[in-house]
């Protein structure tokens, strides 16, 4: 006769543990997804963790970088505003200055628009606005005619439509750019007011004290209050580290020079700013003799990836070993002498390319674009004059190998190689 056994009860402070964990990866997750995502939707996966865990994510967010996240029912703002506000390489892909300019047209049509407005009356609407004489007397212009200036418009509204600022109801974009249809939106207001990532709006300023001059508007709209204390000083200089860290790939103490109070700080705290970033995040730190790095080994919190697939991602590749050989060793590389490598280098490795990259003259294109890449990834500083490389790209420098020990009955089939790369990043 069986006797019936009673099912064990789950250890309590296993399941505590358990549940701790998935907590912090919960909220690690949220923060994760608010670094890539600053203005999030409902409509994201990570939302709902976001509001679960909300006043954690605030606190976390105002102590270590000072920025502020606002948390609606249907949308999150991370008010994300970069340490260096003059960094050309940020911004959205594919735009200029001229899409840029149509991108705040847009906001600023829509703002004053009905919940729903469709393409070709938000472009009427940039029609009028475009016509500003500051922005003539700037050289812009819009008049909608070409079929050019319609796709312009249609990279700004699917650019919108990404955020989350408009939902399309009805119709395609493509059909308006061909005049043969046209697309229906509806205008999410919450998210547009969001959109602005400054610590005052340009309406707040009286009359009689606004500032003169457009860099004048500027600065004023992102200047932060710093407490003239030696904790507000700390705190300050805690923060510009902090979004340093989480927004670039690399932090060098070089670009510190200037500044020596923020250098023999981030020298004296990079450890424990590191430790702190790193168990928010889930980065990897680096710290090496240039400066410090933090690394995301999922390769999911960073808009530029490097090693990837792709044509493009190949040459960049090409390119950094070339620019971090020794031949180029603290030298400025016109980008010709980078497009004069990448037209060497098609006989050998064209056969991996897309068709269009192996045709003759694309090796300009294709120095451009990898030069861009790597000085999103803070490997190379590039201007008019060329590309100089910077000392985290030495990781990508193969160096002169040389055989130490050869194969003999005791020892490993094969020769142990070894490559010269400095201890940098």
């Amino acid at each position: 006769m069986s006797v019936p056994v009673k099912p064990r009860r789950p250890d309590a402070h296993a399941v505590r543990e358990v549940m701790s964990r998935h907590y912090e990866d919960e909220r690690r997750d949220a923060l994760r997804a608010l670094l890539m995502a600053p203005l999030m939707t409902a409509a994201h996966p990570a939302f709902g963790a976001v509001r679960r865990h909300a006043d954690a994510l605030r606190d976390w967010f105002s102590q270590s970088t000072g920025w502020i996240l606002h948390i609606e029912r249907d949308c999150a703002r991370l008010y994300k505003r970069p340490a260096d506000l003059a960094d050309a390489t940020r911004g959205a892909a594919q735009f200029d200055r001229r899409r840029y300019v149509l991108f705040c047209l847009a906001c600023a049509a829509l703002e004053r628009a009905d919940p729903q407005i469709t393409l070709r009356t938000l472009g009427e609407k940039l029609l009028t606005l475009a016509a500003e004489p500051e922005l003539a007397a700037r050289g812009f212009t819009f008049l909608l005619d070409a079929q050019h200036e319609r796709r312009e418009l249609v990279a700004v509204c699917r650019f919108l439509l990404a955020l989350g600022v408009l939902h399309r109801v009805a119709g395609d974009e493509d059909a308006f750019v061909a005049r043969a249809g046209d697309a229906l939106y509806d205008v999410q207001r919450r998210v547009l007011a969001s959109l602005l990532a400054a610590t005052r709006g340009p309406s707040t300023w009286p009359t009689d004290s606004a500032p003169s001059t457009l860099e004048e508007r500027l600065r004023a709209m992102v200047d932060e209050y710093t407490a003239d204390s030696e904790e507000g000083r700390r705190s300050a200089m805690r923060h510009h580290l902090a979004r340093r860290l989480l927004d670039d790939p690399v932090v060098y103490f070089s670009e510190f020079d200037t500044d020596p109070a923020l250098l023999a700080y981030f020298h004296s705290q990079r450890g424990p700013l590191a430790a702190r970033l790193c168990d928010a995040t889930g980065l990897v730190p680096e710290q090496r003799a240039e400066g410090l790095a933090l690394v995301d080994e999922d390769g999911d919190l960073t808009d530029v990836v490097m090693p990837a697939e792709g044509t493009l991602a190949h040459v960049t590749l090409l390119v950094a070993e070339f620019l971090a050989g020794a031949d180029q060793a603290g030298h400025c590389v016109p980008d010709a002498g980078v497009a004069a490598f990448i037209r060497k280098a098609t006989p050998v490795y064209g056969r991996y390319w897309r068709k269009a990259a192996r045709e003759p003259g694309a090796e300009a294109e294709l120095a451009r674009d990898a030069l861009a890449r790597l000085a999103m990834l803070r490997l190379i500083e590039h201007d008019t004059d060329g590309a100089r490389a910077l000392p985290a790209l030495a990781r990508f420098s193969m160096g002169d190998t040389h055989i130490i020990a050869r194969a003999t009955a005791t020892a490993p089939a094969g020769p142990v190689v070894h490559d010269n790369q400095p201890d940098l990043f």
